[in-house]
């Protein structure tokens, strides 16, 4: 069996200091109640850090009521979502792991509220891209420049109180067709306005907003799909043109994946395989020259390790495996010797469950 060299090497970005190389991504719950977390996000955070993870990034938590997936979404649009956040902050970090928050907005992907809004009123159709809501997708009405300003400021309200609540880095979620990728993405910003002349304009003003109210040593990554994978979509090469932009703006870190766009085209869309979006992220690595998340499947421990072992990429995010097995890390580690058999951080009392 393969040794495990990279997963446990750590990892530094200004004062972000990982353990490991593994990234808990944000997945969301569907289980808050006017954007508060409860027992579940406790107790669903904790004990990924009980099991080790370097980074764990809490899911999409959004600015604005209407900018959830559904009502049962996270929000931070409130002090009181703040205050509650901030226990999952404390336990998380009594357990010796860092944690990050993904901070969003919908647009017109929101479902269950009465006002859907977008860069340009265009409506998302979700067919055959997985989606089974017991909500309809509505037409979305096109953002004001005066609301695009108030969304901006949304923006940065939400990162502030994040700061606040304690966590060791900012997400922001400009992917998988939220409200910034509607923007940079010239199927569904269709403005005549400078925010349709210059798509990456609102993203640039939400990553200058953010970094405007954190503390200089914190890190900012931002979440980009690199590539669309619907009819039509933008390619590689846009993707890094974005990137290379969001750097420019202060991004610190670049957690790269793709599509979110609509319906899968065969002739945008890469074969779903182990570490099948790993090429998206090191492009974008070569592109800026910044630290990348690479992510999509890559629960298999080997895949991830030989992946940091190209050094093509610098953190791995894996998902699915750590939603079925909060532990996944731990019994990595017990299923693969470590080089010279040295064991990083499993406690005594879980390894001799094994």
């Amino acid at each position: 069996m393969a040794k495990l060299h990279d997963l446990y090497t750590p990892f530094s970005v200004k004062n972000l200091n990982l353990k490991n190389r593994v990234v808990m991504p944000p997945m969301c719950q569907y289980q808050a109640t006017d954007g508060l977390v409860n027992d579940w996000h406790l107790v669903h955070y904790a004990s990924r850090a009980v099991g080790g993870v370097g980074l764990i990034i809490v899911e999409m938590t959004n600015v604005m009521p209407n900018g959830r997936i559904t009502p049962n979404c996270l929000g931070l649009w409130n002090d009181q979502q703040r205050d509650e956040l901030k226990k999952i902050v404390d336990v998380v970090h009594a357990r010796g792991s860092k944690i990050a928050i993904q901070i969003a907005h919908a647009g017109r992907k929101a479902l269950g509220c009465d006002d859907v809004v977008s860069a340009s009123a265009l409506r998302y159709d979700g067919a055959n891209e997985g989606n089974n809501s017991a909500w309809d997708y509505q037409q979305p009405r096109e953002l004001s420049k005066a609301e695009i300003q108030e969304m901006v400021q949304a923006f940065q309200d939400a990162v502030k109180r994040a700061v606040d609540a304690g966590f060791d880095a900012i997400e922001l979620h400009a992917a998988h067709g939220y409200l910034i990728h509607q923007f940079y993405s010239a199927k569904t910003n269709q403005r005549q306005d400078e925010y349709g002349q210059d798509k990456m304009l609102f993203g640039e003003q939400v990553i200058r907003a953010a970094k405007a109210v954190m503390p200089a040593d914190m890190p900012l990554l931002v979440r980009i799909s690199a590539q669309e994978y619907s009819e039509n979509g933008f390619d590689l090469a846009y993707g890094c043109e974005v990137a290379q932009r969001f750097t420019a703006a202060g991004a610190d870190v670049l957690d790269v994946s793709g599509g979110g766009d609509g319906a899968l085209h065969p002739a945008h869309t890469p074969n779903f395989q182990a570490g099948y979006q790993v090429y998206l992220a090191t492009a974008v690595k070569q592109a800026t020259q910044l630290p990348v998340i690479a992510v999509g499947m890559l629960e298999d421990a080997e895949v991830a390790d030989y992946v940091l072992g190209t050094q093509q990429v610098d953190l791995v995010a894996v998902g699915r495996g750590l939603l079925r097995n909060p532990y996944w890390l731990l019994h990595a580690e017990q299923q693969h010797k470590t080089r010279d058999g040295e064991q990083h951080f499993v406690p005594e009392s879980y390894a001799a469950s094994f």
